[in-house]
């Protein structure tokens, strides 16, 4: 079946009305959820397969975070559903103004290498949850992971509902030549860009999860055991491959030297005095980004690690010190397991650094000085963030997600992923029984415009 075949089915499909009850959605959400479970092991597989994961995480980082979401949304759509009465003013005496969550239809949704199962799925349930009909489109990167989703979809769905589409660009051209009632995107700003531009030609909505250079702020007040061992851990997760990966570090001149020594530390604790031959340890997805990594590296910067195996594409976990703006791996975003270190002396040279900075998707700062948090999730513009930690903000099914800027557009999860995937239509109904004069011609200027005025203040 090629892809307009499919478009026209889920349209006709959604048209019907078979999407809309919230206990169809439900169902839908059950069986999807029963289904992940039953293949748990095969997906672990298919992400050791694509990106050397550990069962591990895997686990941890995709398939239990989908089971979460799915569970989230099962839990509350019935709410999240539900028309919401608001305030109507005298004016429209008698009425009643609510608010309708509505799906918007046939959506899109196009996933990365990186997570895979994870941030193709998540955004399903929320798209099902919301009673959408949905083509995927997983990356071709991961191959074996995209076998899988593509398996548990058909088993759970029939294509007229949801279907999967496999390939590369080809395939993504295609999609993006057609209309869709919703595209979401998650990948790079370069192709997220190519994206807006052909839902720009059909005035199709688009929601975009990118990327960027997410800074991590190591202030002076900081406890700095805790803070290099969080930052080790988000940092070199799925070796650097993480869209909200601390993509470098500024650190207060004062502590630098104090953290590189804590982030050697952890690194040997977490990692071992040999990653490479970690077997918890991943490798890079593919030969093009292994070398565009190892050329990020500046051996003479780099006070640990520094060392790759091309044959299994793989690089060590690397700190670099003495780093600034003029050197390549500042020019962008590193998506690897790569952690450049920079100074400063004031906090307000950071406002300032940052302010001049495409906005991010991520931003981390550990401190123990309130004042400073507060300003700086104040004053500094990025998608989202934690205190005092890293990575885990986009965890939790309460929090929504999502970029600024140069970083993305739209949010997801839960309650946020829900109205993404639907449109709130605002409704007034007007009554019958009683019909007020002031509004029609020919206007009693001398009484109306007396209750005119006193109604509309």
């Amino acid at each position: 079946m090629n892809i307009n075949d499919i478009l026209q089915k889920q349209r006709a499909y959604f048209q019907s009305g078979a999407t809309l009850p919230v206990s169809f959605r439900i169902d839908m959400l059950k069986k999807l959820l029963a289904t992940v479970n039953k293949y748990e092991k095969e997906i672990g597989d298919a992400l050791t397969a694509d990106l050397g994961k550990s069962d591990f995480e895997g686990f941890m980082c995709e398939t239990g975070l989908v089971r979460s979401e799915i569970s989230y949304m099962i839990k509350h759509v019935k709410r999240y559903a539900k028309e919401k009465t608001v305030p109507t003013p005298m004016t429209q005496f008698a009425s009643r103004s609510y608010q309708k969550p509505c799906p918007y239809g046939n959506v899109l949704i196009m996933s990365p290498w990186n997570y895979p199962f994870l941030l193709t799925l998540d955004p399903l349930a929320n798209a099902i949850a919301a009673g959408n009909t949905a083509i995927i489109k997983p990356s071709a990167y991961s191959p074996a992971t995209s076998n899988i989703i593509e398996k548990i979809i058909a088993e759970c769905f029939d294509p007229k509902y949801i279907a999967v589409i496999t390939g590369g660009r080809k395939e993504n051209a295609e999609l993006l030549n057609h209309k869709f009632d919703l595209v979401f995107f998650t990948g790079s700003q370069n192709v997220g860009k190519e994206v807006l531009r052909h839902t720009a030609e059909h005035l199709t909505p688009a929601v975009l999860e990118l990327g960027g250079k997410s800074p991590c702020i190591v202030d002076n007040t900081a406890k700095i055991p805790l803070a290099a061992k969080r930052i080790v851990f988000g940092k070199f997760l799925n070796c650097g491959q993480t869209c909200v990966a601390p993509d470098y570090i500024l650190c207060h001149a004062d502590v630098k030297d104090a953290l590189i020594s804590e982030l050697r530390a952890q690194l040997h604790k977490q990692y071992g005095a040999s990653p490479l031959d970690n077997p918890d340890y991943g490798r890079i997805v593919n030969r093009k980004h292994f070398d565009r990594v190892c050329g990020l590296i500046d051996h003479a910067k780099t006070v640990v690690g520094g060392k790759s195996n091309s044959e299994t594409l793989q690089i060590e976990p690397t700190i670099m010190d003495n780093v600034t703006w003029d050197d390549t791996v500042m020019q962008e975003e590193i998506f690897g397991p790569v952690l450049p270190i920079l100074t400063y002396r004031n906090i307000d040279e950071v406002y300032a650094l940052l302010g001049d900075k495409p906005k991010p998707l991520a931003l981390y700062i550990f401190s123990e000085n309130k004042n400073t948090i507060r300003n700086v999730t104040q004053r500094c513009r990025y998608g989202g963030g934690c205190v005092n930690d890293v990575v885990i903000h986009l965890a939790t099914s309460n929090l929504g997600f999502g970029g600024v800027g140069e970083s993305g557009m739209g949010a997801y999860h839960g309650k946020v992923g829900f109205d993404t995937f639907s449109h709130t239509k605002s409704i007034l109904d007007k009554k019958t029984w009683l019909d007020l004069p002031m509004r029609y011609q020919p206007y009693k200027r001398n009484i109306n415009s007396k209750l005119l005025h006193f109604f509309l203040r």
